[in-house]
């Protein structure tokens, strides 16, 4: 039978017992309960302090997840120092030689360091020296110097005035229905709006590309004399949005009838959550869908969930190589159709192990370097710019060989080493090894990417737009973000200029054919109208 500390005898007159007496006496229930204790601290200590190292990383650190390996070879011995020191000393050293790049003064000529193209206009002012005027003959002009300085108007405004005469026919003078001629007013962007084309692209454009919100282009307005309420400038966005939602929709089908897309998903605060108190009246999160296709196209689809059936709805009719991240919505999805393979990033397994640099930092070192091996590989053969056919059989030869041995250095730790299961390299080795063969793909397919960096780089403008315009107020503005945000991306891959091309097709789209509105989206516009686009009056 076990005893418990109030049933134990009394030890000497006094009836007290020594600290090693009582310990003596623990069940040995107790005794375990206090090491699973001591262990679950242990653990929790752990993750904290991972966190905490990462928190001030991202606080004090380097954000970069560049990894710089340090080769050994290239060490310097200590004679090695003691040589350069008494080279130092001596007060000659020998350098390699090198290529310098001309300084920005050689390249503009007169221009010194001011740098602009033939699109900003040139105001010159002629500084005459201070001659008499009688002594004006006596001087012949040899030549001219030029100085340029960067000037800047606040931002302008202008207000189109048309003038329409109205003419009466002189034969029919006297007669009671006289032939009255008159111009037709001018046709409007938006029914019985104010706002000329050339308005209207200017606040996409500096909400959508620079990040200005509406309240401060309200601000600047006012500024420079002309007083419209908020709320105008927020319809003028929403209808010119909607007006686009067909081009956005042509260029989805475009993404889908991609042989490889890469998705992901970004959150945004969008909508007011219909929830009880206390959380009633705040901001829902939403969800960002962008689509990156072969034709260097990318469609934000906005949704207000991160569920698994919204890739399902947006994939719809999707064959072909899918590369995501690691979420499970995507697997789920490959999984559903054979005509659907899925591919995983690199990227996304590499920083499981970028985070586990703090607590397991040589064996982190050793995978990071290896994955940098395999992307050195990948660069070169990108450089020599290989046909399909040659790509692959180059993969085979340069990085196969790579990617097998990372795994199967990776199984070898897992069954020789005693990994904690809560220590970071244990989860990114978990991450890379249950998705072998989606990282994998890349080897089979010439037209699979390493990883989804195209993507992210596009997902960027949302990034810092929410941190400016900060949340769409219902879902329906925010579906109307990720429509002109798609066409404004879509307009940089295709190096087209998005202010050209959204007065050009807000011009057309009213009267273009339905059937025909792919010809509108950047990539075919480009071939089609980009020669001779159509412009506002303003510009006349």
């Amino acid at each position: 039978m076990e005893l418990s500390l109030a049933d134990e005898p009394v030890n000497g007159k006094n009836g007290d017992m020594s600290n090693e007496e009582r310990a003596a006496l623990m069940t040995h229930d107790e005794i375990v309960s206090l090491l699973v204790s001591h262990h679950d601290i242990s653990r929790r200590f752990t993750e904290i302090q991972d966190q905490l190292d990462w928190l001030k990383r991202q606080l004090f650190g380097a954000k970069s997840e560049r990894h710089i390996a340090v080769d050994d070879s290239r060490q310097l011995t200590l004679g090695e120092i003691v040589g350069l020191d008494s080279e130092a000393e001596s007060g000659s050293v020998e350098v390699p030689a090198h290529r310098r790049r001309r300084n920005a003064r050689d390249r503009n000529g007169d221009e010194g360091d001011l740098r602009f193209d033939s699109s900003v206009p040139v105001k010159q002012i002629i500084l005459a020296p201070d001659i008499p005027a009688a002594e004006l003959d006596d001087f012949e002009q040899i030549g001219e110097k030029k100085n340029r300085k960067l000037a800047q108007r606040p931002g302008s405004y202008v207000v189109l005035e048309y003038v329409r005469p109205v003419f009466k026919k002189n034969a029919a003078a006297d007669a009671i229905d006289s032939e009255i001629i008159c111009a037709p007013p001018v046709a409007s962007v938006l029914e019985r709006s104010l706002a000329d084309v050339s308005l209207l692209t200017g606040l996409l454009i500096d909400k959508f590309l620079y990040h200005l919100p509406l309240f401060r282009q309200h601000q600047r307005m006012a500024a420079c004399g002309v007083h419209l309420s908020r709320g105008t400038l927020t319809n003028w966005v929403h209808r010119s949005a909607e007006l686009l939602e067909p081009i956005h929709e042509a260029q989805l089908a475009s993404v889908l009838s991609s042989k490889v897309i890469a998705m992901d998903e970004t959150p945004v605060k969008a909508g007011r959550k219909k929830k009880k108190p206390p959380d009633r009246g705040k901001m829902a999160t939403g969800y960002f869908w962008p689509l990156y296709g072969d034709n260097d196209e990318v469609v934000f689809h906005f949704a207000p969930t991160r569920s698994h059936l919204v890739v399902f709805e947006v994939l719809e009719g999707f064959a072909g190589t899918l590369m995501t991240d690691g979420y499970e919505a995507y697997k789920s999805f490959a999984s559903r159709f054979s005509d659907v393979c899925h591919a995983a990033c690199w990227v996304h397994t590499r920083r499981g192990f970028d985070k586990a640099l703090t607590s397991d930092r040589k064996l982190a070192d050793q995978a990071l370097d290896q994955i940098a091996d395999l992307y050195k590989a990948e660069e070169e053969l990108r450089e020599r710019n290989l046909k399909p056919e040659k790509l692959l059989t180059h993969r085979a030869l340069h990085c196969k060989p790579l990617v097998e041995a990372f795994f199967e250095w990776l199984r070898e730790l897992q069954a020789e080493r005693a990994l904690l299961p809560t220590s970071p390299f244990t989860k990114a080795l978990a991450y890379a090894l249950e998705r072998e063969q989606e990282l994998k793909v890349f080897l089979e397919n010439p037209g699979v990417p390493l990883d989804t960096n195209h993507l992210e780089r596009q997902i960027r403008p949302i990034a810092v737009g929410r941190k400016n315009w900060l949340f769409c107020w219902t879902e329906v503005g925010a579906k109307y973000v990720g429509i002109v945000q798609s066409l404004l991306s879509t307009c940089r891959l295709q190096g087209v200029d998005p202010y050209t091309y959204l007065v050009d097709v807000l011009l057309r789209i009213q009267t273009y054919p339905a059937s025909e509105v792919s010809e509108l989206t950047p990539r075919l516009w480009k071939e089609n109208f980009a020669a001779e686009p159509l412009g506002s009056d303003l510009d006349r």
